[in-house]
């Protein structure tokens, strides 16, 4: 859908900022290229952490039910880019449609304001890691780097289970990461730190958050299935920003299927995932999503029909831009589990 009438000046307001240099031959999903960023000028219940790691490790299997959530105000964090893969600012409200199922919501507060966010890193430290961990050390200062200074975040590594390395802290402030100078070993609990970084999240005190997962390679090593964690992703109102590092010649089936287990996370969850066969592409990746997250849309409505249902509730958002512009692309989760009366 179009605005009629839209001014030459709106078409030739899509003016490109480089925020980032980069010709990387970077592989991402959906798109590739330059890390830049377009303006648009606008018109005038899991278990705690603690109990979940001790379960992890005993070898208890303690699964839950979906997450629901009481729907006075539903927040949707989105992310806008060019068909070059390219951030797109300076759209406003009037530029999205939101729909909850069939039936479009009225947006009632809407806002691109560099928000805190709550943020858990989970770095694979499996024994695969060997020869790109250096570089995913970098990856991860980058990453904080490119963080607001009120954002928090927490650490979790993984090997044969994953561990709470450290607990929510001010990204702000200069501590040591002393436990990813450990040498890599192991094989890979991705899905179950994935869930670990759900649980640790109900303790944010942040609307927005977002996990980043750094990994080498498919699971092969955890207690929880990829449907169990798929169906959490829909529901843990998390975004997951996944880099994976895989071999061009993948040894193991499970290799072959990460970059697809990674981007269906992703996906489904509203954030990003890329993939680099270059381990020294991974600081300027970690970077590449910081920035995604400091240049983001708000948006939250409350839905029109009382939603207390305990169902699943599919989120679409459409925009609305003027005559002239390419198209572009909208990366938000797709939807939540309501709250049963």
């Amino acid at each position: 859908m179009v605005f009629a009438g839209a001014t030459s000046l709106l078409r030739l307001s899509l003016l490109v900022v480089i925020t980032i240099t980069a010709n990387l031959g970077i592989s991402l999903a959906p798109a590739q290229d330059q890390i830049n960023e377009v303006h648009i000028a606008p018109r005038a219940e899991m278990s705690p952490p603690e109990v979940l790691a001790n379960q992890l490790s005993s070898g208890i299997d303690s699964h839950t039910e979906p997450i629901r959530k009481q729907v006075d105000l539903v927040l949707v964090p989105v992310t806008i880019t060019d068909p070059m893969d390219r951030i797109v600012m300076g759209l406003d409200s009037g530029n999205f449609r939101l729909y909850d199922g069939k039936q479009q919501q009225e947006i009632r507060h809407f806002s691109t304001e560099d928000a805190p966010v709550s943020l858990g890193i989970l770095l694979d430290v499996s024994s695969s890691m060997k020869n790109k961990i250096e570089r995913a050390r970098e990856a991860v200062v980058e990453f904080l780097r490119a963080a607001n200074q009120q954002d928090e975040f927490f650490m979790i590594t993984f090997a044969d289970r994953p561990q709470l390395l450290r607990d929510f802290t001010d990204a702000g402030e200069d501590a040591p990461l002393q436990g990813l100078l450990a040498a890599p070993k192991g094989r890979t609990s991705l899905l179950d730190a994935i869930y670990l970084g759900f649980a640790q999240m109900r303790q944010a005190k942040y609307q927005r958050r977002a996990l980043l997962v750094i990994s080498d390679g498919g699971d092969n090593h955890s207690r929880y299935s990829e449907g169990e964690i798929r169906s959490l992703a829909k529901e843990a109102n998390v975004a997951i920003y996944a880099i994976g590092i895989f071999d061009r010649f993948s040894p193991t089936q499970e290799e072959l299927l990460g970059p697809s287990l990674l981007a269906e996370l992703s996906q489904v969850s509203g954030g990003r995932s890329y993939t680099v066969d270059n381990p020294n592409e991974l600081p300027a990746i970690a970077q590449r999503v910081g920035m995604a997250l400091r240049n983001q849309y708000v948006l939250a409505y409350r839905p029109e029909k009382s939603a207390h249902d305990g169902k699943w509730h599919a989120i679409r958002i459409r925009l609305r831009l003027p005559k002239g512009l390419p198209p572009l692309h909208v990366f938000a989760k797709s939807g939540y589990y309501a709250a049963s009366r």
